[in-house]
């Protein structure tokens, strides 16, 4: 249930006091609501809804291509990434092309680095298909992170979410080994806003979602798709953020979640 920030009705007792505030919040189902970029449209909506809202959220962060301005983390977009900084969100590396995997290749000698096969969609080489090292993916993922923290001079979270979810074991393993946990989302936590807008209309997949939705979820959304024609945010997350306030949840950023703390802890998140 949402606390209630401002509350003009001290006096007559109906405002919760600090330890009731405590004890709400210690009560609450979490769910930890994720974006990935995207084209950026509708980023600025996506904000006013979080901040009215008081929800702080986990951003996985790449280079992608953006309807005005010079990229995702360019100096354009710059300033709303200090905005969120400063409001209490949480920053990690979505590959720095937005890089997907492909498939594991074998290594350039026996028991040599492993490679994998990566299409990045964004960038210099955007569309073409790779092999990249472990050490390459790994600089990739870097990228964005090290953007990231001279955006906001914040650490960023030692995570990552991979182009797409598209992964292996031996990816898992590389990204683990420079320092980057995997962070997928839940089936249910799928909000669908990557659909065609024809088959998937808002209102189903808010629906949808309320329904489904469970405590622990990682919900995962993006700040615009170039494909869908009916925006789903704030249309979708608007209603998706009060009718799960209304039913007992809460929204925290993945640097709570029970899953990642103590890897967050011993990476110097």
């Amino acid at each position: 249930m949402r606390v209630l920030i401002a509350c003009f009705l001290i006096a007559a007792g109906a405002c919760p006091t600090s330890a009731s505030a405590q004890k709400a919040t210690e009560s609450c189902k979490p769910v930890y609501l994720t974006f990935d970029t995207g084209h950026m449209g509708v980023a600025p909506l996506v904000a006013d809804v979080l901040k009215q809202r008081g929800v702080r959220a986990t951003f996985f962060a790449a280079q992608e291509a953006t309807k005005e301005g010079d990229g995702t983390l360019g100096k354009h977009w710059a300033p709303w990434w200090k905005a969120r900084a400063a409001e209490g969100h949480e920053f990690a590396s979505h590959t720095w092309d937005h890089a997907y995997w492909q498939a594991d290749l074998p290594p350039a000698q026996p028991g040599g680095e492993a490679r994998f096969r990566i299409r990045p969609s964004s960038g210099a080489q955007s569309g073409k298909t790779l092999s990249w090292t472990a050490a390459q993916y790994c600089a990739n993922l870097q990228l964005a992170a090290d953007r990231l923290v001279s955006i906001t001079q914040r650490k960023v979270l030692p995570l990552f979410r991979a182009a797409g979810g598209k992964t292996s074991p031996k990816l898992l393993a590389a990204a683990e080994g420079c320092g980057f946990k995997h962070v997928g989302w839940a089936p249910a936590g799928f909000l669908g806003d990557e659909l065609p807008s024809g088959q998937y209309p808002n209102d189903a997949l808010l629906k949808k979602a309320l329904q489904d939705i469970r405590p622990g979820d990682i919900l995962m959304a993006h700040l615009g798709i170039w494909s869908r024609q009916d925006p789903w945010a704030p249309a979708v997350l608007a209603p998706l953020v009060d009718g799960l306030q209304a039913r007992g949840f809460c929204f925290k950023t993945l640097r709570e979640h029970p899953d990642f703390q103590p890897w967050i802890a011993a990476h110097g998140g």
